[in-house]
């Protein structure tokens, strides 16, 4: 099972060469390879006898009270990555490296594509690396073997490794907190949501001046 960014680069890749047919393709493949992840891990926990939905909270969260609680916590988790992801674009020389890296392999998809790679993503890694891992190894282990499958070429991939431990981190986390997946993935769906369409849309790279900076170019 690869990660959004594998897959990511992948949705992108002889996009010149292969046009819309090509990137309806990438995307239906990768959606299929989510859902796959999804079927097995919930086959996987069903097989072990547990829920991968739940698991005892820490906050003695149970029921309706559990998910709730996850969901609410969920979207501010998500919210507020959304907006650090922003700030660090714009500030920090590895984030602007990162997006940059990440950017031509959503640059000419369209927001049905975008939405359809953040739901199925959202599911199917959160069932995966939370609901199934999370139980049998502990979020530590399921967090760097997360961080460990979002691998990109380039100068960001140690960036976008880390970046994805520490989201496997708050994700799990979360999950174990509140007692309810729910939450990571309404977290997860958020980021991807958001972010999909802002990689797309911004391009962080310094525009060149030229004439003595009166003109851009």
């Amino acid at each position: 099972m690869t990660s959004l960014g594998a897959q990511a680069e992948r949705l992108g890749g002889g996009e010149d060469r292969q046009g819309a047919l090509g990137r309806r393709g990438r995307i239906a493949v990768l959606l299929g390879a989510y859902g796959a992840a999804a079927v097995l891990a919930a086959g996987g926990a069903a097989a072990l006898g547990h829920d991968p939905l739940s698991c005892d909270a820490w906050l003695g969260a149970s029921g309706a009270a559990s998910v709730l609680l996850s969901a609410g916590l969920g979207v501010c988790v998500g919210a507020t990555t959304v907006a650090v992801t922003r700030v660090l674009v714009r500030r920090a020389a590895w984030g602007r490296a990162l997006h940059a890296a990440l950017r031509p392999a959503v640059r000419s998809t369209g927001d049905g594509g975008l939405l359809g790679v953040a739901v199925a993503s959202a599911l199917g890694e959160e069932l995966l690396f939370r609901g199934l891992l999370v139980p049998l190894a502990g979020i530590v282990v399921s967090s760097l073997v997360f961080g460990a499958l979002h691998q990109i070429r380039g100068p960001g991939r140690w960036g976008w490794m880390a970046w994805a431990t520490i989201m496997g981190l708050v994700f799990g986390a979360l999950f174990v907190a509140t007692g309810s997946l729910v939450g990571p993935i309404v977290a997860h769906l958020i980021i991807n949501a958001y972010n999909l369409r802002f990689l797309r849309d911004n391009d962080p790279s310094p525009r060149r001046r030229a004439l003595g900076g009166l003109l851009q170019r």
